[in-house]
C-alpha cells in the first residue's frame, strides 16, 4: 500500500494499526462535468449517452438515468467525461448534497455530480458506503445562500480511515447483508 499522509498526530479518531488515515483525494480521481447548452438541441434530441443529474442520485445502485446526451455533445463539450460502471458519485449543491449513487453504469454528469473513480487502495464499494455515512457532515459544511453548496475541494480534503482492502470488503458485505435483512423485515411488516 503507499504511504498515506495523515500522521496519527493529526487522526480525527483512534484506528486500528492496520488501518491508515488519508484523504479522500488520495483514494482516486475526481472529476464533475458540465451542463451541454440546452439551447443546443443537437446536445439533447436523440442522445443515447447517459447524462446524470443530482436528482438521480439516490444512496444507492444507478442503473438508469433518464436523461441522455448525444456524442456531438461529448466531442463539443470538453467537461463532459464518461465515467466507467463502478464508480462513485456525490451531489454538490442544493437539496441533494451528499446523496450518493454506484454506478452500475457508465455515465457522464453534470457539473454538480463528483464522480470518483477509485484507485487501488479502496475497494469502491466500501468509499461508496463511507460518502454516505458522511452525508450530515457535507450538509453541515456547505456554504452559500439559497442553493448551499460544496466545492471538489471540501469532498478531496475530507479525512477517511482506510483498512486494508480485504477488511474493506468484509465491513461492505456485512453492511449489505444488514441492509438486505432490513428490506426483508420492511417486506414482510407491508405484507
Amino acid at each position: 500500500m503507499r504511504q498515506l499522509r495523515i500522521t496519527n498526530d493529526a487522526a480525527p479518531f483512534e484506528i486500528p494499526d492496520s488501518w491508515s488515515w488519508c484523504k479522500l483525494g488520495e483514494v482516486g480521481y475526481w472529476k464533475a462535468g458540465t451542463t451541454p447548452s440546452r439551447t443546443n438541441k443537437k446536445y439533447y434530441e436523440n442522445g443515447t449517452i447517459p447524462w446524470l443529474k443530482t436528482g438521480d442520485l439516490n444512496d444507492g445502485i444507478i442503473s438508469n438515468i433518464p436523461e441522455k446526451v448525444t456524442e456531438l455533445a461529448m466531442q463539443e463539450c470538453g467537461q463532459l467525461k464518461l465515467h466507467q460502471k463502478g464508480c462513485v458519485a456525490i451531489a454538490l449543491y442544493g437539496a441533494t448534497i451528499g446523496k450518493c449513487g454506484f454506478l452500475d453504469i457508465e455515465t457522464t454528469t453534470n457539473q454538480a455530480c463528483l464522480v470518483c473513480r477509485a484507485n487501488e487502495i479502496i475497494f469502491n464499494r466500501f468509499l461508496f458506503y463511507f460518502l454516505i455515512s458522511k452525508n450530515d457532515y457535507f450538509k453541515e459544511v456547505a456554504g452559500g445562500g439559497a442553493q448551499p453548496n460544496i466545492s471538489k475541494d471540501i469532498v478531496v480534503k475530507t479525512d477517511i480511515p482506510i483498512p486494508p482492502i480485504s477488511e474493506q470488503r468484509r465491513i461492505v458485505s456485512k453492511i449489505e447483508e444488514i441492509f438486505a435483512l432490513l428490506e426483508e423485515i420492511e417486506t414482510s411488516i407491508n405484507s
